[in-house]
């Protein structure tokens, strides 16, 4: 009898809901292993939206005879991709942490993207075009935080940096995917490039609606006992005893999670991080660190046009040089503290960022692709770092709008990018040099946030505000 009592003490005596939670969840298994796998596939089909235009913006440009176009409306589709984003950044974030949930607004970014990506094929011209990249960037502006925070939320902290860099790995599949589709329809217009990542997405917006569970602790804290219970049944390898214990324990009355923070409305959850203090700072700082992290990012696969290189080689070489960077993420994330990390692979993107402005003699293009790559490599790292590390920074009733605007700066970072690039066709210091400028800069930032390593995530603001206050003394 004691050994059977003892896991149901284990969680009677749990004093937070990270702690609850993980005494269910137990060991990583198999259905948290397929659910991360699942989910983080979106990232395969964003990261093709994301940079497509690298391959049928030009040829679009061409089909219209605006080669000769002022540099301002022939970046206009790539800007207005990006606009979109911070558009519907800002508009549908927070629908996840309040109506919503996770997972539904995981299905609806996808099935949005991809159905005006695919009207996208029948543009007749450049105004239509631009437009339509801008809804198709409105629609996929949510996948990436939905994407990570959910699959993040459905394991325990020894495993979350390790399953959010799944994702990473899958925006690389999906990056590396786009130059051998158009190789392969390089006989082929344009428009059958955005048929042939469309379609299968809309695919995956179905497969995802019946198959993903939904955030525990987001139905925790919007008081769903019933759902919330059986997501632990279906992803947890502990016992049956300890999870119909578990059931009938939990008061959802009378828990301190089931507050005010549980029946947020929709953008309170940006007035919780503006209203308190020690928030807004966390959140001013991480998004000019990603606003400087997303020029570089977005940009430089935007600019290998700008170097003495073969096109389908230069961008297949950026899109292989993100695998390291998951590789590095991936092994070193639970050795790595976040703060170090994130400003010297800032720094190192930076410095290399500016070596590509000054070596300009063609004669040393090997040197110019080899900072590029690494400046590339770099910011991938930082992109991957910040993420993670802004996950655990915020507690779980603002987390998905913390990791949101987060993301709105690293996409106005990309907003910028392709008029930077335009301009740098005659002068690489406006490009690369203001690249290097940028997110050296915006890394210093990082010196006035907490060190997150090893901690459990906070999922009110109460408990971590009590955390922070411990940080300042």
């Amino acid at each position: 009898m004691s050994d059977q009592s003892e896991p149901l003490l284990k969680s009677k005596k749990a004093i937070t809901l990270d702690e609850t939670i993980e005494s269910c969840i137990g060991e990583f298994g198999w259905a948290q292993f397929l659910q991360s796998i699942l989910i983080s596939l979106s990232w395969v089909f964003d990261a093709q939206q994301t940079f497509i235009s690298v391959f049928t913006d030009t040829l679009a440009v061409s089909e219209w005879s605006l080669i000769g176009a002022s540099s301002i409306l022939t970046g206009l589709p790539a800007s207005s991709f990006f606009i979109g984003c911070l558009i519907g950044g800002f508009l549908l974030s927070t629908l996840a942490d309040t109506k919503l949930g996770r997972k539904n607004m995981l299905v609806l970014s996808c099935f949005i993207m991809s159905i005006t990506g695919a009207i996208t094929s029948i543009s007749t011209n450049i105004w239509m075009y631009s437009f339509l990249r801008f809804l198709t960037g409105f629609g996929r502006a949510t996948i990436g935080t939905c994407a990570l925070v959910l699959s993040t939320e459905l394991v325990g902290s020894q495993w979350r940096g390790q399953v959010g860099i799944i994702g990473f790995v899958c925006f690389t599949i999906g990056f590396l995917s786009l130059p051998l589709i158009a190789f392969v329809n390089r006989d082929s217009t344009w428009r059958v490039l955005y048929l042939w990542t469309c379609l299968p997405t809309i695919l995956y917006s179905i497969l995802v609606h019946f198959f993903v569970r939904e955030s525990p602790r987001w139905l925790y804290l919007r008081g769903n006992k019933e759902e919330f219970v059986l997501t632990l049944k279906s992803i947890t390898t502990r016992s049956s005893l300890t999870l119909s214990f578990f059931g009938s324990f939990i008061d959802f009355e009378d828990q301190e999670h089931n507050n005010s923070e549980s029946t947020i409305s929709l953008y309170s959850a940006i007035k919780m991080l503006v209203e308190k203090n020690w928030a807004f700072k966390r959140l001013i700082s991480v998004m000019l660190i990603g606003f400087g992290v997303g020029l570089v990012y977005y940009g430089m696969p935007l600019g290998v046009g700008n170097l003495p290189f073969n096109l389908y080689f230069s961008v297949t070489l950026n899109a292989l040089s993100e695998l390291p960077a998951s590789m590095v993420t991936f092994f070193l994330i639970g050795k790595l503290t976040r703060k170090k990390s994130l400003l010297g692979f800032a720094i190192l993107s930076g410095i290399c960022s500016i070596g590509c402005a000054i070596v300009k003699d063609n004669s040393f293009k090997e040197l110019q692709m080899g900072f590029e790559l690494v400046s590339f490599f770099s910011a991938c790292t930082s992109f991957n770092v910040l993420l993670i590390y802004t996950v655990e920074l915020f507690p779980t009733c603002v987390r998905n709008s913390a990791v949101s605007m987060v993301r709105q700066a690293l996409v106005l970072g990309g907003a910028f990018s392709p008029i930077l690039v335009a301009f740098g066709r005659n002068n690489r210091w406006f490009s690369y040099g203001v690249f290097g400028m940028s997110i050296g800069i915006c890394g210093l930032f990082v010196l006035c946030l907490p060190e997150t390593k090893g901690r459990t995530l906070s999922d009110t603001m109460d408990e971590e505000e009590y955390k922070e206050r411990i940080f300042v003394c």
